[in-house]
């Protein structure tokens, strides 16, 4: 069987990662990167440092409006799959990438899966739920990570080809551990922080007022800075020097980004990801957002959601969660059974 699988952006090449290890003499993969993340610390480094297959196809999109680049992908996107005429297009997650792979394949008739299928976080004000819930209502298998990501999908009226599997970035967390791959770092004490989406980095007095708090805590915080939140620091005229508490540094690949998670004593993110990663490696995090799609992670207070008052930040990092889960979306097996399906499929 070939199938052809679409990624584009940092969160998916974690994801792709196990499914081609999994797909190793068993499925004919081919791979499209349609660019949507270009930093070479947010895409080339992945490749490099997981020793992933190069990409067949680079579209090389880039960043634009939401129309404009999803559209641009489509276009792309349908000239490969004419051509290449795969059994199967596998989407993952949530981006404008995943959409455009998802719209072109169902219209062209040919099956979608859907890795991390059935979340939901409620507010259509996210792009990201607008991608999820329309591509999973276009998909032939759904590969959803949680119950509740699964019964989200059967309130919609999905319940054929919809397999719990578990989560397939849990898979990679337990590949480096087995391999020993994260990184030592200087003993010191810190908060680790990412901050990247539009409701917190676009509007100047949301963005000063989360950079306020977490230059007021009583940790240092390293701060891998994003493309987006530091241009628009620059556009808002916010000089990072004034943010003493705050050290900034460049995204960080896969490896690094979970080795300062790792040694950190907390995390705080508006990321999807990241908040169960920190889970996983049991940090407490504190999620900069009014909703999660992965409210699992919220029970026993190991995640707290905090948005509009930051003020309790400092407090809430040192209140340690309970109850963690060690099987909270699956064991780490999950792209084996992706693979086991798509072949039964």
């Amino acid at each position: 069987m070939k199938i052809i699988a679409i990624i584009g952006a940092r969160p998916q090449f974690i994801k792709h990662f196990p499914f081609e290890k999994a797909c190793v003499d068993r499925l004919d993969l081919k791979t499209i990167h349609t660019g949507q993340h270009y930093d070479e610390n947010m895409s080339a480094i992945f490749f490099k440092q997981l020793g992933m297959r190069k990409p067949d196809y680079m579209l090389n999109v880039g960043s634009d409006n939401h129309g404009a680049q999803t559209a641009k992908m489509m276009v792309q996107i349908e000239k490969i799959l004419l051509e290449e005429k795969p059994n199967g297009v596998v989407v993952y997650g949530d981006t404008n990438s995943t959409l455009a792979g998802a719209l072109v394949a169902s219209k062209l008739h040919i099956p979608v899966f859907h890795i991390e299928a059935g979340l939901r976080s409620f507010n259509k004000k996210m792009p990201e739920e607008i991608n999820r819930v329309l591509t999973d209502h276009v998909s032939s298998c759904l590969f959803t990570p949680s119950k509740i990501a699964s019964a989200n999908l059967e309130k919609e009226g999905l319940v054929e080809g919809v397999y719990e599997v578990g989560d397939i970035m849990k898979d990679l967390v337990v590949y480096v551990e087995e391999n020993e791959l994260l990184k030592p770092f200087k003993e010191e004490s810190y908060y680790y922080a990412t901050l990247h989406r539009p409701y917190n980095t676009d509007d100047d007095s949301r963005l000063r007022y989360v950079l306020d708090s977490l230059n007021s805590l009583n940790k240092k915080v390293v701060f891998p800075i994003h493309p987006r939140t530091k241009n628009n620091m620059s556009v808002f005229d916010l000089n990072i020097e004034k943010f003493t508490n705050i050290e900034f540094i460049s995204p960080q690949s896969y490896i690094d980004n979970l080795s300062y998670l790792v040694h950190s004593e907390g995390l705080i993110t508006d990321s999807g990801g990241m908040q169960k990663e920190a889970y996983w490696l049991n940090k407490k995090c504190i999620t900069l957002r009014t909703e999660t799609e992965w409210v699992e992670t919220l029970i026993g207070g190991n995640n707290i959601l905090l948005f509009n008052d930051l003020s309790t930040l400092d407090k809430e990092l040192v209140t340690v969660g309970e109850n963690w889960n060690e099987e909270l979306y699956g064991d780490g097996t999950a792209s084996e059974k992706i693979v086991s399906r798509i072949l039964s499929y």
